[in-house]
């Protein structure tokens, strides 16, 4: 077996289950989830309606660089959301199933535990899993860049010393931030790519989350689109990962792409190709009925609104609580141990969220999660109404 296998952690939902084992909530409360991030709302019909009329081309092999009118689709998005001039369906674009599947495969390609100069990955911390999945099974060391208040909930890239930027050989990013929501700015993009530039690593930005956003006239800044405005228009080194799992709720689906660095893209090509994990083409036309259209994208945003408004309005005046830059987490900052909370509300009231420590590594600085419990606004507002006035009630109670 491959020895890094044992270096793998338990997933943070079955860290959550054995906090949970042997405790019965009241009959009385049903269940209300808030600790998974799947999307609740209704997919598009649409894009059920254009998956179903072409099921029948699942008779056929797909090919992994996947259908021209695929990657034109989303080159088309590209262009329009992050105003990139530059984006080339041929070499820029490869749609992969998924971002976590990506994620993870993308680090067992660009990785090279052999180099001497004892190689690190640098990730956020609290942070996406699969990012340290990926280095463990890849022989690397993950190197965690703590995410706390008194950051903003970003990681100080500007504290980072040189000696570490030149052992780096890929820097997972994950803005909007799960399980933050802060928004990475584009002046520190800038710097991540000077760095780049300078120690020749990689950046992976995952931006899964980045058409979930308050505010129509502030949209999250993406890494393509710094490289851009500041004239890499080859992305030397930069790759986003974006998915409809979030912004279509189409988690099922598994259907997102990768694009930038054109060699790089080469490179995964060449790696998915033995991999065996072409997406099917009933699939890839469904994901192009969900990229070329925005009005459900529109929709969907105004209702993670309203949840954000009454859940916010509602625990205000008992905990500090604001909207976050973008996605649909609210990340707590607690009076009290985040396990215990998660314990309680769920023994009192059936309430299931993540504890934060769940979803960071302890450090010499403390582990950044403590304290603080991600809420996946992702179940019927009726629900998160409901949660929200309950979570309140034991606040009020401590």
């Amino acid at each position: 077996m491959n020895p890094y296998l044992t270096k793998l952690h338990p997933y943070p939902f079955e860290k959550l289950a054995q906090l949970k084992q042997g405790i019965v909530p009241p009959k009385e409360y049903p269940p209300i989830l808030l600790s998974i991030g799947e999307p609740k709302h209704a997919a598009p019909d649409f894009v059920l309606k254009t998956l179903c009329d072409n099921i029948k081309s699942i008779e056929q092999y797909p090919i992994t660089k996947g259908l021209p009118t695929l990657r034109q689709s989303i080159a088309n998005w590209l262009t329009q959301r992050f105003s990139l001039t530059a984006i080339n369906t041929e070499q820029h674009i490869l749609p992969v199933n998924g971002t976590r599947e990506a994620l993870f495969a993308f680090a067992q390609c660009v990785l090279n535990a052999q180099n001497t100069k004892k190689p690190l990955v640098l990730m956020p911390n609290p942070f996406y899993q699969i990012y340290e999945g990926a280095v463990l099974i890849a022989g690397l060391t993950a190197h965690y860049l703590n995410t706390t208040d008194a950051t903003n909930y970003l990681a100080d890239f500007k504290n980072i010393d040189d000696a570490t930027w030149q052992q780096t050989q890929l820097i997972y990013i994950c803005s909007p931030g799960n399980p933050t929501g802060t928004v990475i700015p584009q002046e520190e993009l800038e710097f991540l790519i000077q760095q780049s530039d300078k120690h020749n690593f990689i950046i992976a930005s995952d931006e899964c989350y980045s058409e979930i956003y308050p505010d129509e006239n502030n949209r999250p800044v993406g890494l393509l689109q710094v490289c851009e405005q500041l004239g890499r228009k080859d992305f030397k080194n930069c790759m986003v990962f974006h998915s409809l799992s979030k912004r279509s709720n189409l988690p099922g689906l598994r259907s997102g792409f990768v694009a930038g660095d054109a060699n790089i893209i080469a490179k995964f090509l060449q790696y998915r190709t033995y991999h065996g994990c072409a997406m099917s083409i009933p699939t890839q036309l469904a994901s192009i009925a969900a990229w070329d259209d925005e009005q459900h994208v529109l929709d969907n945003r105004d209702a993670y609104r309203k949840k954000f408004e009454a859940v916010i309005n509602i625990l205000s005046p008992v905990i500090a609580v604001k909207q976050p830059d973008a996605g649909f987490y609210l990340w707590l900052k607690l009076p009290l141990s985040d396990t215990d909370f998660a314990i309680e509300i769920y023994r009192r009231y059936n309430i299931n969220v993540l504890p934060g420590s769940l979803l960071s590594r302890d450090t010499k600085q403390g582990n950044p999660g403590q304290n603080h419990v991600r809420m996946a606004l992702v179940a019927p507002l009726d629900q998160c109404i409901k949660a929200a006035q309950q979570i309140k009630e034991f606040l009020e109670s401590k």
